[in-house]
């Protein structure tokens, strides 16, 4: 039997299916009473769900990026989609299929590795050539680039999103520079990769996606540099001769800058070609995902018009379906 996913439920419809829960809150209302507030989700986005007369009792019985089975009746209130739970229930994960909750196919999650390695290995500086090979043989690392989201909620915040951000980015790196021939392809197809590379430990994603200890206390781009550092010493020893300084501080540089200001919490401004490129086409990847999903997900479905969205400060076009 299919299940019905979150983007196809219409009001007053019942609801009793499995969602990944999380963001749950213990609320009193007017009154006093308490109510459970949550967010469920699955592979087509994710809707606030309510549960009146909750008690501590159900608050504790799962937690936040558990399967929960939800019964309930789908509402539109205020012209957004919710659900008014009356029954929750923890569910195991081998009780459920996991391909429902993937934003990003498997299949798809190869393809995108597939074309990292034909884009890192196409490449002609040797020097970053074997730098790069080092990522592309760490197991370890490659298993968590791949699983990681970009963000927690701002742009690519699914599991597989940081890979996604990284080829696309990549990909638009392949297009731009032959118009700019005086911007260094490899330099900047390096820093594509290792921009955001940090937050492998800086968030942690087993189906809810949270910041770290690590990434509380240091943050992505401090991480990425220690791992620059360390996969650095790796190609040294696997080449048998030094990678110039002047690369490895410019890849460093990188890093640091790709905020582009002090105010989005970058250390330092581009102060290079490379830098500076990389800075405006990561905008360009992670704002176009972000617009995109705000428009996929928004729920006034019979207007070509998203509801005002105060983070941004602007409705979206999403324009007429006919």
């Amino acid at each position: 039997m299919s299940r019905c996913f979150v983007k196809e439920y219409g009001h007053k419809e019942p609801v009793k299916e499995v969602f990944i829960a999380s963001d749950k809150q213990l609320r009193p209302n007017r009154a006093g009473n308490l109510y459970l507030q949550l967010t469920l989700s699955d592979r087509t986005g994710s809707i606030c769900a309510r549960m009146w007369n909750a008690n501590e009792a159900m608050y504790k019985s799962f937690s936040n990026g558990d399967y929960v089975r939800v019964e309930g009746t789908a509402q539109l209130f205020q012209g957004v989609m919710q659900v008014i739970a009356t029954r929750l229930t923890k569910i195991e994960s081998d009780e459920v299929n996991e391909d429902d909750f993937a934003t990003i196919p498997a299949v798809e999650i190869d393809r995108f590795v597939g074309r990292l390695n034909e884009i890192l290995r196409d490449m002609t500086d040797p020097h970053l050539q074997t730098l790069a090979e080092c990522f592309l043989m760490d197991e370890a690392l490659m298993a968590k680039f791949t699983t990681a989201p970009a963000g927690v909620k701002l742009h690519h915040a699914y599991q597989g999103g940081l890979l996604e951000h990284v080829v696309k980015l990549m990909e638009v790196v392949l297009k731009v520079s032959p118009c700019y021939p005086q911007i260094n392809r490899d330099m900047l197809l390096l820093g594509a990769l290792v921009h955001d590379i940090g937050k492998i430990d800086e968030l942690g994603y087993d189906r809810e996606m949270v910041y770290t200890d690590e990434g509380q206390l240091l943050g992505h781009l401090a991480i990425g540099v220690g791992i620059l550092d360390a996969k650095v010493g790796e190609a040294e020893k696997l080449a048998g001769e030094p990678i110039p300084k002047e690369t490895v501080l410019r890849l460093k540089h990188m890093i640091l800058s790709h905020h582009g200001e002090y105010e989005h919490g970058s250390p330092k401004l581009p102060m290079t070609l490379e830098a500076l490129a990389l800075h405006y086409l990561d905008i360009l990847d992670a704002k176009v995902n972000s617009f995109d999903q705000l428009m996929r997900d928004d729920p006034n479905v019979d207007s070509p018009w998203t509801h005002y969205h105060a983070n941004i400060q602007r409705k979206l076009f999403k324009g007429n379906s006919s």
